[in-house]
């Protein structure tokens, strides 16, 4: 709207000056036409009355003609033989003077030179046109401007000081040819100025009428255009926002409806693309848990790089079948297979719900991470995990098999979570002295003939001790690898 309103200003306005222009050029035209024409018969007119020197005639036709036409400001004659004086005027005040104080004095010296010699004041201008200068048949016309206020009849203003004139001048001449006098006429600007005044208004009110229809036509084809793209920037904005299913409802036979259709195949694929990249995630995260993720990738999961790890104090869940070795001996290696499906499954369930994730499966043999602050997570977990073997266990005798037991150990100390191997293969791992300490606990519940047995830190660490059944097993023992003696404990589950 606004490029429509400023070419629909520019076109106004370029209207408006050519008609001001041609307007004032066609009334300034007719005028001196007409002033001309009668310029030279009234100088025509006078040759016999001046050649006599009757100059009261000549004075009484000025005053009858100056009273005939309100354009008409003022009407002098000259005599060449007395010196270009002034021998007739209208108003009369001009008789006697050889340069009337009515108009600038070189106005009055080009009006006393022949219309087809140059006035040495103009020789500077380019043309007589340029210097406001205009010849036509025996006369000479000079646009100039009033030095006072003129007066006729008496006490009526006829002039104001600084009204624009046309000054026109016409050789007397007598019946042999040679010039005895001017004739000149001073004609009043204002009626082609009002023309002016009224075609700029013409044209003002044909442009105020054509920039109206071309508003209105620049609102409508500006509204037709902008409704369709907001439609499109809302649906842009809700599709950014998450909801895939949306589309932009633009049914147009034009180039905005050739983008919509664009746009809908456009948001179509992003949200298959955003489909498939949902399940990749999803899937991703079966195989490295979000608690690992937000450890080791905390930019997201497309900037994973080797070598990136994380510090932390964490708790570590070991769990092991007993006698998994010669149990596996007697199955296929399909039945190990679903065997082993159906009971990390079980296992896993127990885990998730206390609130540990698994970083990985070992054979037969469960490594899970708690990262509460305390361990009350990780010794809940072993407890469901307990009760959970049971009821597996139960399902497996009413199908005629044999039934298993399980040991479970568990450590709280620091460890280095982070990803190890190459650019083209690597994977998420937990490294520390707390690692092995925990899978070493679990190995000593063989040992002790225990189910679950914790660590001293485990102990420590939890956050309300009254609600677990814990027994000192050892005070004092030392694990494979460690020189340090530490005490473990025994969880009863009822």
């Amino acid at each position: 709207m606004t490029a429509t309103t400023l070419l629909i200003v520019s076109i106004v306005g370029a209207v408006v000056w050519f008609s001001a222009v041609s307007e004032g050029e066609r009334y300034r035209e007719q005028k001196l036409a007409s002033a001309n024409f009668l310029a030279v018969a009234l100088a025509n007119l006078s040759t016999k009355e001046l050649v006599v020197q009757n100059w009261s005639t000549i004075r009484l036709n000025l005053d009858l003609l100056l009273k005939g036409n309100s354009d008409f400001v003022y009407i002098l004659v000259s005599d060449d033989r007395l010196a270009n004086q002034i021998v007739a005027s209208s108003p009369m005040e001009f008789q006697e003077q050889y340069v009337p104080d009515v108009v600038p004095a070189a106005v009055t010296q080009v009006a006393l030179q022949q219309f087809s010699k140059r006035s040495p004041r103009l020789a500077g201008a380019r043309s007589m046109r340029d210097a406001g200068i205009f010849s036509d048949a025996g006369s000479l016309g000079v646009e100039t401007f009033i030095l006072r206020d003129i007066e006729f009849p008496k006490g009526t203003i006829r002039a104001r000081r600084g009204d624009r004139i046309l000054e026109i001048a016409a050789n007397i001449k007598n019946n042999s040819g040679e010039k005895i006098g001017n004739f000149r006429i001073g004609i009043s600007l204002k009626p082609i100025e009002r023309a002016v005044i009224v075609g700029v208004k013409r044209a003002l009110a044909i442009g105020a009428f054509a920039l109206s229809f071309g508003l209105a036509g620049a609102f409508l084809l500006a509204r037709q255009l902008s409704q369709p793209v907001q439609r499109l920037q809302t649906s842009a904005a809700k599709i950014a926002a998450g909801d895939w299913c949306h589309r932009a409802e633009i049914n147009l036979s034009d180039e905005i409806g050739a983008l919509a259709a664009s746009f809908n195949e456009m948001s179509g694929a992003l949200q298959k693309s955003f489909n498939r990249l949902e399940k990749t995630v999803a899937s991703f995260e079966r195989f490295v848990p979000s608690k690992f993720l937000s450890a080791i990738a905390s930019d997201g999961i497309e900037n994973i790089q080797v070598g990136v790890a994380s510090q932390r104090k964490i708790t570590i869940l070991f769990a092991d079948i007993k006698g998994y070795t010669s149990m596996s001996e007697q199955l296929t290696p399909m039945e190990t297979f679903i065997f082993l499906n159906d009971y990390l499954a079980c296992m896993g369930l127990a885990i998730e719900e206390a609130g540990g994730f698994i970083d990985k499966y070992i054979g037969d043999a469960i490594m899970a991470l708690f990262d509460d602050e305390a361990t009350d997570g990780a010794v809940g977990a072993a407890a469901a995990m307990r009760k959970s073997l049971a009821e597996f266990n139960q399902g497996r005798s009413r199908n005629n098999l044999p039934t298993i037991d399980i040991g479970i150990g568990i450590h709280r100390g620091e460890v280095v979570m982070g990803t190890v191997g190459f650019t083209s293969r690597m994977e998420s791992t937990v490294i520390g002295d707390a690692v092995n300490l925990a899978s070493r606990v679990e190995g000593l519940t063989r040992h002790y003939n225990c189910a679950v047995l914790v660590t001293e830190s485990v102990v420590k660490s939890l956050r309300k001790p009254d609600i677990f059944q814990l027994q000192l097993v050892d005070k004092s023992v030392k694990v494979k690898g460690k020189d340090e003696a530490i005490a473990i404990y025994q969880l009863l589950v009822s």
